[in-house]
């Protein structure tokens, strides 16, 4: 039989919408602002992809940090630690302890870059790790691309069939990235079964000559076809500013600003923010870069571009840009926005703006 320690960080992924970037220490400023608790969903998510396995126990905490779910499923769990009511990274700390203690076979968490940085803390390479997506940012490669392959991955592993490797824990500093500063540090690593389609890279920066070269030519096109009169959400990223600069517009490099007719009309919008302008605009369309070798295009660093806001603006309306280098070294694009049917409606085919009046072919996978 297999012990598999499972945990849920219940607040992960709570400030994406709501544009707070991450809710490290902002719990409460999130619940004010409207947001709502969305890791408990992905973590049902994966255990309705796992479906029934014989043979495999989980060890969960208390609570809404894993024995909630747990207890209305059929697999044996056993609860091995309590935790706050309002949990924290004390609660994470301590439950790993005793998932070592235990002596379990593998880990799988449901959070993001912080909750990976606390696992990375407690055991290092010690015991192999899957982490199931649901915070904002989750730069890290310690992540399976979306809660169904994390449970396509934990089933070769009860099967032991798998191989391993180190994977990079990145993070940045959530008070830099809310002030429009990118600081991103590798604070360690943790093994991770590996399974190149289902487990994601880590994210890449591009830098060079040609690859600024390659900005400008995109920025260049894209304010010239942008004076349509329609209104631009425009989505975070260096490649994305750079048509902004070109307009002589002041963007938020890390988040989503509303443009039209070359003026900056809202700046670091949130989910309900966009869906407001949404009722009075005609036309809307969205630009979004992904990231560096991860390849998201929605559902990491941009969840204010929401299910809702995605279907209300159309598939037809997204435009991708991204430069040559980055596409070369993102070998398809994806999608993960919590909303499967939508994630199916998005992927195949794609056009890539990646230079001026040019564009690439590009496979967009939810998995």
């Amino acid at each position: 039989m297999k012990i598999i320690g499972f945990l849920i960080n219940p607040i992960s992924g709570m400030g994406g919408s709501v544009g707070l970037k991450g809710t490290d220490g902002l719990y409460e400023k999130a619940l004010e602002m409207g947001a709502e608790k969305v890791s408990e969903k992905r973590a049902r998510l994966f255990f309705e992809s796992l479906g029934f396995i014989k043979d495999i126990k989980f060890l969960v905490p208390s609570g809404e940090m894993g024995e909630d779910l747990l207890k209305n499923s059929d697999f044996e769990y056993e609860v091995v630690s309590k935790v706050n009511e309002l949990t924290s990274k004390e609660d994470t700390l301590n439950t790993i302890e005793v998932f070592k203690e235990k002596k379990v076979d593998l880990i799988i968490f449901c959070g993001g870059d912080g909750t990976a940085r606390d696992v990375c803390e407690s055991i290092g390479i010690e015991i192999p790790v899957i982490g199931i997506p649901s915070g904002v940012k989750m730069f890290s490669s310690v992540f399976a691309i979306n809660p169904k392959a994390a449970s396509d991955i934990l089933k070769v592993f009860v099967e032991e069939k798998s191989k391993f490797k180190d994977s990079d824990v990145l993070d940045i500093d959530e008070n830099s990235y809310r002030a429009d500063r990118f600081k991103m540090n590798l604070y360690g690593y943790l093994k991770t079964p590996y399974m190149p389609n289902l487990i994601q890279d880590a994210k890449t920066m591009f830098e060079g000559q040609d690859e600024e070269l390659a900005k400008e030519g995109i920025a260049v096109f894209a304010s010239e076809f942008m004076t349509d009169g329609s209104l631009y959400i425009v989505g975070a990223g260096s490649t994305t500013a750079k048509i902004a600069e070109v307009m002589g517009i002041k963007k938020t490099i890390l988040g989503i600003d509303l443009i039209k007719n070359e003026k900056l009309i809202a700046s670091d919008v949130n989910e309900k923010t966009i869906l407001e302008y949404l009722k009075e605009e005609k036309s809307v369309k969205i630009i979004v870069s992904p990231i560096g070798a991860q390849g998201f295009v929605f559902g990491r660093g941009n969840q204010q571009l929401s299910s809702r806001v995605l279907r209300k603006v159309g598939k037809k309306n997204i435009i991708i840009i991204a430069t040559p280098q980055k596409l070369e070294n993102t070998p398809f694009l994806l999608v993960d926005t919590g909303d499967e049917e939508l994630d199916n409606e998005l992927k195949g085919k794609n056009l890539v703006v990646c230079g001026y009046r040019m564009a690439q072919r590009k496979d967009i996978r939810k998995d």
